[in-house]
């Protein structure tokens, strides 16, 4: 069973991952290498001089990965309620997890399938985003969504900087009291 199962590795999803994952949450993110975001070319991105979007995708895999996010290939066809959370299910496998987080970027055909309420985009060619509350929140308990799947603008800093505060609400909900995650230099 996983605290937390995060739907697309790209800034969103991983952004997402590699705070759960720190905050010590048993976490899956489940990745079909479709990300927007392995077609950009970034100069733009706080922090970076320039970058690759492939090479932003894949230190942001490593970092969560560095703190014990589980990363799989795969699509996610179907979720479904059980017991005290959800089962995620690939075509070779089904997961067990508390809470999901839809990282899917432009993907809403999941989303819609299970239920999921969506809504007009903003964002120039983004025609249908999901439904979220300002922490994040699905209309149904336990599914949450980061990044541009969530309304947020697509820009990888933004995606990114949505999903760490998606991870934040979610793991501040688990634990009962609000997360806060500050490095200090050593």
């Amino acid at each position: 069973m996983f605290d937390i199962t995060v739907i697309g590795a790209g800034p969103a999803g991983a952004s997402a991952a590699l705070f759960a994952a720190k905050a010590g949450k048993k976490v899956l993110v489940i990745d079909n290498e479709k990300s927007i975001t392995k077609k950009a070319w970034l100069e733009n991105h706080y922090g970076v001089l320039e970058i690759t979007g492939p090479d932003l995708v894949e230190i942001g895999k490593k970092q969560a990965s560095k703190f014990g996010a589980e990363l799989i290939e795969g699509t996610v066809e179907n979720i479904e309620k059980s017991g005290s959370g959800f089962t995620v299910q690939t075509v070779n496998e089904n997961y067990e997890s508390h809470h999901v987080i839809f990282a899917t970027g432009l993907l809403t055909d999941l989303a819609e399938k299970i239920g999921l309420k969506t809504k007009p985009g903003t964002e120039p060619r983004i025609k249908t985003v999901l439904a979220v509350d300002e922490n994040g929140k699905t209309n149904i308990e336990g599914i949450w969504a980061a990044g541009t799947i969530a309304g947020v603008s697509v820009h990888t800093i933004i995606t990114a900087g949505d999903g760490a505060k998606v991870a934040i609400n979610v793991i501040s909900e688990i634990n009962g009291e609000r997360y806060v995650d500050h490095d200090l230099l050593k």
